[in-house]
């Protein structure tokens, strides 16, 4: 017994040693991190591997034979590239720049948290965009809060306000919030089952007061303002706070309508603005979306002529956020699944 009493005592100092290493690790981790916490932005020559995807794609179906002779036929022409590049160089000449299409994505959630990076994107290519210059913007939300998504299409208004045309392409879905970004666009092109509309607004608040008095539990809410709380979670709501929640929430579809309306004067709002979504095809029937098709063929049609540029503002993580962050996520699509479980139909 004594030996098992010492082993363990011994087993226990080592956890201790590890757990108190690790604990610094993870600190000095944090620290070094926190001085470099603003995030860098990634440019992706999209043209290159679009073309490159094509050439594997020739090269592939091509005999040994053949292979070896568009390789060489390939070095070549690089070569020859080259010296004309020097040659260029040399006399002061510049190759002339093709238009560019900056791409970005949005891949929103209930929160909206992503505008900080779509935020970076868009001043970023506002800073070097020239008026032959165009942005699509990849966009993908079911929506979220509302401060959160009018932020998200007020920095996409940053665009339209200096000229810069926008397109958003849809693939999957961009409703309530999501479609209030997509409208701000110039163009708005969407996928045949894309979902889109969902013009309205909803809140829901569950209400434990009875269970509380059941429990002879009583809770206490002094405010200064008489609708400083409309209804609450734990307190005995009334009738003038419902009421006025209601009003609230009427008063915001009200702005949710005025907005879309000015962004796509052409819609009928009124008959729009239920809150229903529709597909792509119905969609474009009734002038939510300007185009039907998928962005992968969007951007194929713009190669000709012009150069793609992806941009990606990515944030750089902590450690220890990077476990909270993923733990949030799973939580928050969770919850968007049994939201929307009962809303959207099944295919």
């Amino acid at each position: 017994m004594e030996l098992l009493s010492e082993y363990g005592l011994f087993l226990a100092k080592i956890v201790t040693v590890v757990v108190a290493i690790a604990v610094i690790a993870v600190l000095v981790v944090n620290l070094a991190q926190r001085k470099r916490q603003r995030g860098e932005l990634r440019i992706t020559r999209l043209s290159e591997q679009y073309k490159e995807m094509q050439e594997d794609m020739s090269v592939g179906l091509l005999d040994g034979h053949q292979q070896k002779l568009w390789h060489k036929a390939q070095k070549k022409k690089h070569k020859q590239d080259e010296k004309a590049a020097k040659a260029k160089a040399k006399q002061g000449q510049q190759t002339a720049l093709k238009p560019r299409v900056y791409v970005l994505d949005f891949k929103g959630s209930m929160d909206a948290h992503e505008v900080t990076s779509l935020r970076e994107e868009v001043t970023a290519v506002m800073a070097v965009a020239k008026p032959e210059d165009q942005v699509v913007l990849r966009l993908e939300s079911p929506g979220g809060v509302v401060h959160g998504y009018g932020l998200a299409a007020s920095q996409l208004q940053r665009l339209r306000e200096k000229n810069i045309p926008l397109t958003v392409a849809v693939d999957k879905v961009a409703a309530s919030g999501g479609y209030m970004m997509a409208c701000v666009a110039d163009k708005i092109v969407a996928a045949p089952f894309a979902i889109l509309g969902s013009i309205g607004v909803v809140a829901q608040i569950p209400n434990f007061n009875r269970f509380l008095k059941n429990k002879e539990i009583d809770i206490e809410l002094h405010t200064a303002g008489q609708y400083k709380r409309t209804l609450t979670l734990l307190g005995e709501n009334t009738e003038e706070g419902r009421q006025k929640f209601r009003e609230d929430l009427n008063e915001t579809h009200l702005l949710f309508k005025d907005f879309v309306k000015r962004m796509r004067p052409s819609l009928d709002i009124e008959q729009v603005a239920t809150g229903e979504h529709w597909y792509g095809m119905q969609a474009r029937e009734k002038g939510l979306i300007d185009e039907v098709g998928t962005s992968d063929d969007l951007l194929l049609g713009l190669m000709e002529g012009r150069e793609l540029i992806g941009v990606r503002y990515t944030q750089r993580k902590r450690m220890l956020d990077r476990f909270t962050n993923s733990a949030a996520e799973s939580a928050d699509r969770l919850l968007l699944r049994w939201l929307q479980r009962g809303q959207k139909p099944l295919l």
